[in-house]
């Protein structure tokens, strides 16, 4: 009776094992094809328009919508790096570690 149980478990073992190696098998010989449907449902996602706002096709399309052409309102950036009020002259370097060392 207790032989029966083990080439019970035994033989569900083995199913499981083939079903993973199987599945594995599946997933590594189509993986391009499964990147490319992700890729295409995220872009979808983000992008109800498709990427026909990023090429110049009907610009302003899905999540971009409100940067097409300043459309936020926002004032563009200065840049206070490209020219200086004053001249200033290097600092020395400081150790990362209390008292110099």
């Amino acid at each position: 009776m207790l032989q029966k149980i083990v080439n019970g478990i035994a033989i569900a073992s083995g199913v499981v094992s083939l079903t993973v190696v199987g599945l594995g098998g599946y997933v590594f010989i189509r993986k391009d094809a499964i990147i490319e449907n992700v890729k295409g449902k995220i872009m979808e996602s983000v992008m109800p328009g498709g990427m026909s706002g990023i090429l110049g096709e009907g610009a302003g399309a899905g999540a971009l919508e409100g940067l097409a052409g300043g459309g936020l309102g926002l004032p563009a950036p200065s840049n206070p790096m490209a020219t200086p009020s004053e001249p200033s002259t290097p600092e020395s370097p400081m150790s990362p570690i209390p008292l110099g060392f």
